[in-house]
C-alpha cells in the first residue's frame, strides 16, 4: 500500500477534479446551459458517484492537512459501501445496459457516461487498494453495504408510489418511465416476481462482491513506502 502524500495528493485531485466534470455532465449542462436535466437524482450512477465523490473529497482534505507520509483513514465503512455502490453502477452498465436495446452506442461514449460508468469506478477501487491500509476491513462491511441499494430501491417506488406509478412522465430524451428508471424495476414489464427477482439477483450479487474484496484486504500485503 503507498503511503506517499503525494501520491496520494495528485491522484486525489485527479479524481475530484473529473467527478465534478462528470457531475455536470450529468446535469446535461455541457448540452446546454439553460436546460439542466432535473432528473439526475433518479438514477443509482448519480448517487453512488456523489457519494464517492463527496468521500474522495474528505479525502483529499484530510491529505492536504497531513505533515508526513501516512495511510488513508476516512471512513472506512462508507467508503467500503462507497466502492461496492460504485462496482454496481460500473457492472450493471457495462453488462447490462451498455449495449441494451434501443440505447444509442454513441451515448457511451460521452464524457459524463465515461466518467460515471468507468474512470470513476476504476479510479475508485484503485484508490482503496493503493491508499487505505489492509487487513483492517470489517467481516460484516459487506453485509452492511447492502443497505445503499435497499435505500435506493425503497426510495425509488416511494417516489412511484406519490406518482401513483404514471409511466407517462419519461426521462427526458428516452422513452424510460421517470419512476422506473431502470428495466429490473419497472413492474410493468417484469411484473412483481420479476422485480423481486432482479432485486435479489443483484443484492446477492452485491453482497459476493463485498465478501471478494473482504478476502483481498485479508491476504494483501500492507506496507510500500
Amino acid at each position: 500500500m503507498i503511503k506517499n502524500r503525494t501520491t496520494q495528493l495528485m491522484f486525489q485531485t485527479i479524481y475530484c477534479t473529473l467527478g465534478v466534470v462528470g457531475v455536470i455532465a450529468g446535469l446535461g449542462i455541457f448540452d446546454d446551459i439553460t436546460m439542466i436535466r432535473w432528473d439526475f437524482y433518479v438514477h443509482f450512477t448519480n448517487i453512488s458517484n456523489y457519494l464517492c465523490l463527496g468521500i474522495m473529497f474528505a479525502e483529499l482534505i484530510q491529505t492536504i492537512k497531513k505533515s508526513k507520509n501516512e495511510y488513508v483513514t476516512v471512513a472506512p465503512a462508507l467508503k467500503f459501501i462507497g466502492m461496492l455502490g460504485i462496482l454496481l453502477t460500473f457492472l450493471v452498465f457495462n453488462i447490462l445496459l451498455a449495449g441494451a436495446e434501443g440505447r444509442d452506442p454513441q451515448a457511451n461514449w460521452r464524457i459524463g457516461s465515461l466518467c460515471a460508468h468507468v474512470v470513476l469506478p476504476v479510479m475508485y477501487v484503485a484508490d482503496w487498494f493503493m491508499f487505505y491500509e489492509r487487513k483492517k476491513c470489517k467481516w460484516y462491511y459487506p453485509l452492511v453495504s447492502i443497505s445503499f441499494p435497499i435505500a435506493y430501491i425503497t426510495f425509488i417506488f416511494i417516489q412511484a408510489t406519490i406518482m401513483k406509478f404514471d409511466t407517462s412522465i419519461l426521462i427526458p430524451g428516452t422513452t424510460t418511465p421517470l419512476i422506473y428508471p431502470y428495466f429490473f424495476l419497472n413492474l410493468e414489464t417484469q411484473g412483481v416476481g420479476g422485480v423481486i427477482k432482479w432485486v435479489l439477483i443483484l443484492l446477492i450479487a452485491f453482497i459476493a462482491v463485498g465478501y471478494v474484496f473482504l478476502g483481498l484486504d485479508k491476504i494483501a500485503k500492507t506496507e510500500k513506502k
